[in-house]
């Protein structure tokens, strides 16, 4: 319900907003939906980093050299 609120609330102040400073509250959204975006992108590469950890090892290469 808070998310809601929160949009509602934001509409109603761009609403209010004069039309020259619109293209700026544009650019802080997407400045704040590509900064969430990131951090997502580099919880990712966290995990996969620690995934490929598990496959570097003497003994697995030494299985896959023979395949």
């Amino acid at each position: 319900m808070q998310a809601a609120l929160a949009k509602q609330s934001i509409h109603n102040l761009v609403e209010t907003l004069p039309h020259s400073v619109l293209p700026e509250v544009v650019n802080f959204i997407l400045f704040v939906k590509m900064r969430d975006e990131n951090e997502l992108y580099k919880g990712l590469e966290t995990l996969s980093a620690s995934s490929t950890d598990f496959w570097v090892n003497d003994i697995d290469d030494e299985v896959w050299n023979d395949v």
